[in-house]
């Protein structure tokens, strides 16, 4: 099976940064990011890679940047290599469907984390935090009060904002909202969660009429010229959980268009989620590359 693009070379600009999936590089106030096919798993980038899978992200985010834009400004200036510097053009064969020219905007280090269903991280630490209160009607989590009586998967009454910091390396550690206000101001603050909880109604509200659920998601903000603004990507099966809306039942976990498929072999092969990672078996690879094709197809197309 084809390996898939695991590493950029643009030597005409200097890397900006190299992240788990993306490569960006700097062109004075711009930037240019490229989404490789690179997968990591328990925050390690694995060794072999899901071909593809920087196009499906790239797409995914440039449909959901334009129908949430009247929520909030991206940086977004193109994805039409033809539009780039010339310099870039002779790189087309790598650029073109995985690439983003987008506007340099100062990053605010902060996940703005919004879950709409209670999955993931945040039902295991509700079980737990429900086990150590005993009986009370709700449970506080992130600062956020929740009924004591949901179940695995549930919709939540409203979309919670549940912030982490922003870590290069490692895990994103939890942040109240007032740990946020502490970091960036009450202004700013409540800014990000208006924001990012708007953004998350209007695509969930699109993402049911195509039959699809987005259970939780995550986006990054920039500052630029003073203005908040939507960076890096969005609604991707990378930084979001799909769930099919047709199989969907609470109280149970949720088959997921994401690469759980890898976390799920990984962990059926014991390894001690420490570099070096395993390579991933071909069936594991057409799989989890179906499942964000799937996600593209259902959701964009």
């Amino acid at each position: 099976m084809e390996q898939g693009l695991m590493e950029t070379n643009i030597n005409e600009y200097p890397l900006f940064a190299k992240g788990k999936v993306r490569d960006v590089y700097n062109l004075d106030d711009k930037l240019l990011i490229v989404a490789t096919d690179r997968i990591s798993a328990f925050d390690v980038v694995l060794p072999t890679g899901i071909p593809g899978k920087g196009k499906v992200l790239t797409q995914m985010s440039l449909f959901w940047f334009d129908l949430v834009k009247n929520v909030a400004e991206n940086h977004l200036i193109t994805a039409n290599v033809d539009q780039y510097p010339n310099d870039l053009k002779k790189h087309r064969d790598v650029l073109d469907g995985r690439s983003m020219l987008v506007k340099k905007a100062k990053r605010i280090d902060i996940e703005c984390v919004v879950r709409g269903y209670i999955a993931g991280s945040l039902w295991k630490e509700y079980k737990n935090k429900a086990v150590s209160q005993g009986k009370s009607n709700t449970i506080e989590l992130y600062g956020v009060q929740l009924p004591s009586n949901l179940t695995q998967s549930q919709r939540l009454p409203y979309p919670v904002f549940t912030p982490t910091t922003k870590a290069e390396e490692g895990h994103d550690e939890s942040l109240t909202f007032e740990q946020v206000k502490k970091m960036v101001g009450e202004k700013q603050a409540l800014e990000l969660r208006s924001k990012s909880i708007r953004i998350y109604k209007k695509a969930a509200d699109y993402a049911e009429r195509r039959g699809m659920i987005i259970a939780d998601t995550k986006f990054e903000f920039g500052i630029l010229d003073g203005k908040l603004i939507l960076i890096d990507e969005i609604f991707s099966s990378d930084s979001s959980r799909f769930w099919d809306k047709r199989i969907y039942r609470r109280g149970r976990p949720q088959e997921a268009f994401d690469k759980q498929i890898v976390r799920d072999y990984l962990e059926s092969i014991h390894w001690n989620k420490k570099p070096p990672a395993p390579p991933l078996p071909e069936e594991v690879v057409a799989k989890t590359l179906e499942k964000y094709q799937e996600a593209y197809q259902r959701l964009v197309k």
